[in-house]
């Protein structure tokens, strides 16, 4: 039986690696394949079959949503299901993709729970989860990996072309979760010059940009019941401009420390390594360097 083959495609080497240990860990019968660009994936696409495309949305040279409009005009790509791992969760992109024939989404930052769900789900769609199984090692199925699996979760289910017109009801509910996870993070204290949001797998926390080069931004969090870890990926929101535009950058955590000199310290001191090499984003953070936008000084009690 041949092996599942899945498509990353990321810009960003710490979110393929992400995608690809995740993957790794809980299908250890799949075959990764991986791209740093639409028009990179688009050149493999050509050369070989694959069973799922798991999908940056903003890269260089080719996007994620030119990948998938092309994708779904290929005869032999029509039914391939596309996941589009996202930072963008606002409704006119959601609505973008689903007229384009997205299969689901994958908000950034995501959890490994939370990839492993939405793949399984994708290739029961498809008719692929149980050649998946199939393909794991013995001990990997009798070690009760897959044990909470049901009978119907292992149904194979024909994929269906995706149509601007009508899109499959699971995908628009998905959608319309999707795209209501920012209005979530609203509830937060607003944010203001130098201030952002920084969304991690477990939740959103506001924060305070003390530093901000092309390659990391230095914040300031209050410790909460959500503690940081290194290594975690995370997406950063920045709200700047007279039209309040989001500019959401996409990293890992690099260090955490305390602010202040006390094991009880109230505030904590992230180190934010950005992963984008999207030219736009390189350029939006230029530009907010050039206006000083990162605060000079921070004080916890202000």
């Amino acid at each position: 039986m041949s092996k599942v083959s899945v498509l990353v495609v990321d810009d960003a080497t710490f979110i393929r690696d992400l995608v690809k240990k995740g993957l790794r860990d809980h299908f250890p019968g799949v075959q990764i394949v991986e791209a740093v660009n639409g028009r990179k994936a688009q050149q493999l696409l050509g050369r070989q079959g694959i069973d799922l495309i798991l999908c940056d949305w903003e890269m260089p040279e080719m996007s994620g949503l030119e990948l998938l409009s092309w994708c779904r005009e290929q005869d032999n790509l029509k039914t391939v299901p596309f996941i589009m791992v996202t930072s963008r969760g606002d409704k006119d992109n959601v609505v973008q993709a689903i007229q384009a024939g997205v299969s689901d989404f994958i908000g950034k930052p995501f959890s490994n729970e939370q990839l492993v769900t939405k793949v399984k789900k994708a290739l029961q769609r498809a008719g692929k989860l149980q050649a998946l199984m199939a393909s794991a090692p013995p001990k990997m199925l009798s070690s009760g990996a897959y044990a909470n699996d049901s009978l119907s979760a292992l149904t194979a289910g024909k994929a269906e072309v995706l149509k601007p017109s009508a899109a499959p009801a699971p995908v628009v509910k998905a959608a319309a979760a999707f795209a209501a996870q920012p209005a979530a993070a609203k509830t937060a204290p607003a944010s203001g010059r130098g201030q952002g949001q920084l969304r991690l797998p477990g939740g959103t926390m506001a924060c305070v940009i003390k530093a901000l080069s092309l390659k990391e931004a230095l914040l300031v969090v209050k410790r909460t019941e959500l503690l940081p870890q290194v290594l975690e990926s995370a997406v950063l929101d920045l709200e700047q401009g007279e039209a309040a535009e989001i500019a959401r950058l996409n990293g890992y955590l690099h260090a955490v420390v305390a602010f202040e000199p006390k094991p009880d310290s109230e505030w904590l001191q992230l180190t934010f390594r950005f992963v984008d090499s999207d030219p736009q984003k390189l350029d939006y953070i230029s530009r907010l360097i050039a206006r000083g936008t990162a605060q000079k000084h921070f004080s916890p009690g202000a």
